[in-house]
């Protein structure tokens, strides 16, 4: 593949709901331009943009995989992202370094929440974008009704720049209403034919409302549209070009990625109407002045890029992949990595094509590629001159919103596990793993079940580790609701010296049920446990409030007042009076102890029609809802929920509310559990204990 300019690249990310068929359009595109020989299909594991083990198994993408194709002399790098919620952190790089995204639609489906998702990260991330009505081949496919989810969502953005020709029921071309031309034929090879007559009320409606979004788009064209009601074909064009890349307007063409038809006219469109790269401003700081720093995507710039996804190869090892913002790149380009403050050698240097490594020897701005082997970098970080540093901003994935205790299936491969865990993270930022200190159990956290299911797999076929999850235990604690005095007398005798400490102790709640330390009191008066051993018996009592004496969980919320005992010359030492103060410490059986939870406060955000839906399902979790407020055109329901309910809610909250459900969570405090439950907590700990014994 020869250099191409920046004026001469598109990058385009191919976005939509999960099965709609974003790679089988990828894949058909690669085979209608002749990169690729013959057609690969999803179901057969053949594609090139699903190469990893786990997508062919489950037949769905994974991970977001670049596939470059050359048409016309222009090089336009897809960029196939999944669609399944679960993977949506692979949506993020793709869209910081895209100029254009093609949301994908079903012809039969019409516009779905995956689509709706893109679109809104298309307007956070100022990606011009055009929507693709695939899959016009099956039955059932209406592209006026699929249109019409769209105008109805949308409305004047929308510019249907196409309209499908329909003979006997089947999908064989398409009518370009910018050029007033229709066309039938598979693939690049395309046959001019009259426009139908029967259609040219659709074409007409069609033109119409692509003359108004163009008029829209500058002042001086809506003013000459209003004044004389026709725009110009050049002006028309002149609008649209600028519509689609500020944002305000979007255009709609129809394809069959099965039969192939319309590819010819998708690629024509996205190469005259798609920004390029060229002369795009990116924004950075200086990282050892502060100072604010703009690179401009030429060539003649400093060299600058930005690492948006990592590949972690058992093999091959680390591959950053990288869009060059500024500059060019070369095996000899001195690299500096900014957000690391490191320098960097660049390795060697490809343009991928799904699990394909072509090797590059010169990158122009604008670019994609990967370079292996950058030891400091992540995902997200700046590489740059050393001599003009540059650092761009961060990117800002989604938060994970499940969690899972992950242990080794085999015992001592614990270390293989978190080894492989650690690359892991490099490639998925959305993974976190974090060691409960409480209940010494790590954490596995992701967003989603099948997110968490796929990274178990990648343990076991990348590193040869396997994994088991379980929902992680929860970190109770134990109080108390009375006060009691009682004695802990501990005596022993042995020959020679015997062992003997004596103390009666005051237990009670501490007098602010909102402070949940331990204090010790000491009010021994004349002498009756020497001052010696006191901080002994303080040490006992400190030692055992680790475990409760309900089911072993840590008591909280406990003032201890030392205020009478006794002692002996001989036999008392510092150890039997920390065995005295246990001995007291396990009477708290009397003083009305109780279970308590984790109570977390959790902000949940759905569109009005899923409230009663949320706050139903709330109140089966125990949990109360605080309040509602609007946020973002979103409801927001606050809740105060025990963490014991909340394991699933992820996947929960997301068949409840057709994914456009998300919601936070934070720890606020700890509750006494009800009766009920705290019986059976009991019961189990119990039980699992006597099962590890």
């Amino acid at each position: 593949m020869k250099d191409y300019q920046a004026k001469n690249i598109r990058n385009i990310a191919v976005v939509g709901h999960g099965s709609e068929g974003k790679t089988t359009l990828v894949e058909a595109l690669l085979y209608a331009t002749g990169t690729i020989d013959r057609q690969g299909r999803v179901e057969d594991g053949t594609t090139v943009t699903d190469s990893e083990p786990e997508e062919k198994r489950r037949q769905i993408s994974i991970s977001a995989a670049v596939a470059p194709l050359e048409w016309k002399d222009v090089k336009v790098n897809l960029i196939d992202v999944p669609g399944y919620f679960d993977f949506a952190g692979e949506m993020v790089g793709p869209m910081a370094v895209a100029e254009g995204a093609i949301i994908t639609v079903g012809a039969v489906s019409g516009l779905n929440v995956g689509a709706e998702k893109a679109w809104a990260l298309c307007d956070k991330t100022h990606t011009s974008r055009m929507i693709v009505i695939n899959q016009m081949d099956r039955e059932n496919a209406n592209f006026a009704r699929a249109l019409a989810t769209i105008t109805d969502k949308y409305g004047s953005h929308i510019a249907p720049i196409e309209v499908p020709i329909v003979e006997g029921g089947k999908f064989v071309g398409v009518v370009c209403v910018l050029e007033n031309k229709a066309y039938t034929g598979e693939g690049k090879t395309l046959k001019e034919i009259e426009i139908p007559a029967s259609m040219a009320g659709d074409v007409e409606s069609a033109r119409e409302a692509i003359m108004e979004a163009a008029a829209g788009a500058e002042d001086e064209l809506m003013e000459k549209y209003f004044e004389e009601g026709e725009l110009s074909p050049e002006e028309i064009m002149h609008g649209l070009r600028q519509g689609i890349k500020d944002g305000t307007v979007v255009p709609v063409v129809c394809c069959s990625s099965l039969t192939r038809v319309g590819l010819a006219k998708l690629l024509d469109n996205l190469i005259d109407l798609m920004p390029s790269p060229a002369g795009t401003v990116l924004e950075g700081v200086n990282p050892k002045t502060g100072d604010a720093e703009e690179r401009v995507c030429e060539e003649g710039q400093p060299f600058s890029a930005r690492v948006f996804k990592t590949l972690a190869d058992p093999f091959v090892g680390k591959l950053s992949l990288l869009k060059v913002t500024s500059g060019t790149l070369s095996g000899d380009t001195p690299l500096y990595n900014a957000n690391a403050e490191k320098a960097e050698k660049a390795g060697n240097i490809y343009f991928l094509r799904g699990g394909k490594q072509n090797p590059a020897q010169k990158v122009c701005a604008g670019d994609i590629c990967a370079i292996s082997k950058l030891s400091s970098v992540a995902t997200g970080n700046t590489l740059c001159d050393p001599g003009k540093p540059v650092k761009f901003e961060d990117l800002e994935f989604p938060a994970p919103c499940i969690s899972m205790a992950v242990y080794a299936k085999k015992a001592g491969e614990e270390d293989k596990i978190f080894s492989g865990l650690s690359r892991l993270m490099e490639e998925d930022p959305t993974i976190r793993v974090e060691k409960n200190v409480e209940t010494t159990e790590s954490v596995l956290s992701g967003l989603g079940e099948l997110h968490l299911e796929v990274i178990a797999k990648k343990l076991a076929s990348k590193f040869g580790a396997e994994c088991l999850l379980q929902f992680p235990k929860i970190p109770y604690r134990e109080s108390i609701r009375k006060k009691i005095d009682v004695q802990g007398r501990h005596k022993k005798q042995s020959g020679g010296h015997g062992q003997f400490g004596d103390v009666w102790i005051e237990f009670r709640p501490n007098d602010d049920p909102t402070d949940t330390e331990f204090h010790f009191e000491d009010a021994v008066v004349g002498g009756v446990v020497p001052r010696n051993f006191i901080p002994a018996v303080e040490k006992g009592l400190r030692d055992n409030i680790k475990h409760g004496v309900l089911a072993g969980y840590p008591v909280v919320g406990l003032t201890a007042k030392l205020h009478d005992g006794s002692y002996h010359a001989v036999d008392s030492s510092e150890m039997a009076f920390k065995t005295a103060a246990r001995i007291a410490f396990k009477k708290l059986v009397d003083a009305s102890p109780v279970l308590l939870e984790p109570i977390y406060s959790v902000k949940v955000y759905v569109p009005d029609e899923y409230m009663g839906d949320v706050i139903g399902d709330m109140n089966k979790r125990r949990g109360r809802i605080m309040g509602m407020d609007q946020v973002n055109g979103l409801q927001c329901v606050s809740a105060e929920v025990p963490l014991g309910e909340m394991f699933k809610y992820a996947t929960d909250l997301r068949s409840m509310t057709q994914a456009r459900g998300s919601f936070t969570m934070q720890f606020e405090r700890y509750e006494e559990v009800p009766a009920a439950d705290a019986k059976k907590i009991i019961e189990n700990t119990k039980r699992e204990e006597e099962e590890e014994e």
